[in-house]
């Protein structure tokens, strides 16, 4: 073996660990999982419905030895907090939590309508709160864990058209600092991720000419892929993770600089 060989039996970071993740059916949550099973993490793979998570769960069931499917509204507080109790006893507790889930309603401000704010604050605040909620006490308990929450560049820089989104990841970043401050004690770190435009199925109705103008934006010059954002949650829920809390980590290309 040469001196920069990797050790084969080297324990894999996050063996022995059970994340659960939102929004995990496809794009960027589904890298997240099953980038967290590949460092021998048990997952919990979580969408609106449990069959649209389970194709994710099978590819996760490859790689580590446990994941299962599971189907939730987010924005349903009291199914949340059932199914993250159950979660926690079949898996015998939660380790990490990433919280993905999130819609878009795109209209300029005049023209949204109410049920187009309130859902997407709902899923995509309201959602992740729910999540946030409902891991505390059993993390806090352990002494332990990892929250990762994916926000959005535009939460920090707001976007035309995007009144509900930008201000639902707005509300994101300010409830992890705040769920930051009040789990440090207890061992437990919070964290944002806040991607900016990323190849998924959400932004590939974006028009050609349009897609242009954006990278052109983009000092790296292309978009980001989920993979991208997958990297950045693994290092937050591993072990060089372990003194960083309460931040926003936007990745986005250098598109916000």
């Amino acid at each position: 073996m040469t001196e920069d060989a990797p050790n084969q039996n080297s324990q894999s970071p996050l063996e022995g660990k059970t994340a659960l993740v939102t929004g995990a059916s496809r794009g960027i949550g589904r890298a997240i999982a099953e980038a967290l099973a590949a460092q021998g993490a048990r997952v919990a793979c979580v969408a609106t419905r449990v069959e649209n998570a389970e194709s994710t769960a099978g590819t996760c069931s490859t790689l580590t030895d446990g994941a299962r499917a599971y189907g939730v509204d987010v924005a349903d507080h009291d199914a949340v907090a059932d199914l993250v109790k159950a979660i926690g006893a079949e898996f015998g507790g939660i380790d990490i939590l990433v919280n993905n889930a999130g819609i878009t309603r795109d209209q300029l401000l005049m023209r949204m309508s109410e049920d187009d704010f309130d859902r997407v604050i709902g899923v995509n605040l309201k959602g992740t709160w729910n999540f946030v909620k409902a891991a505390a006490r059993p993390l806090m308990k352990a002494g332990s864990g990892r929250i990762i929450n994916i926000a959005s560049v535009v939460g920090v820089t707001g976007n035309a058209g995007q009144a509900n989104y930008a201000a639902s990841k707005a509300g994101v970043i300010g409830l992890t600092k705040s769920a930051a401050k009040e789990l440090s004690g207890r061992g437990v770190t919070v964290n944002a991720v806040a991607p900016g435009f990323i190849s998924t199925d959400m932004t590939a109705d974006i028009p050609e000419n349009e897609r242009a103008k954006l990278t052109g934006a983009i000092p790296l010059g292309r978009m980001g892929t989920p993979n991208d954002i997958a990297a950045a949650v693994c290092f937050l829920a591993g072990p060089s993770g372990a003194y960083i809390t309460g931040q926003t980590l936007v990745i986005d290309g250098g598109l916000s600089l």
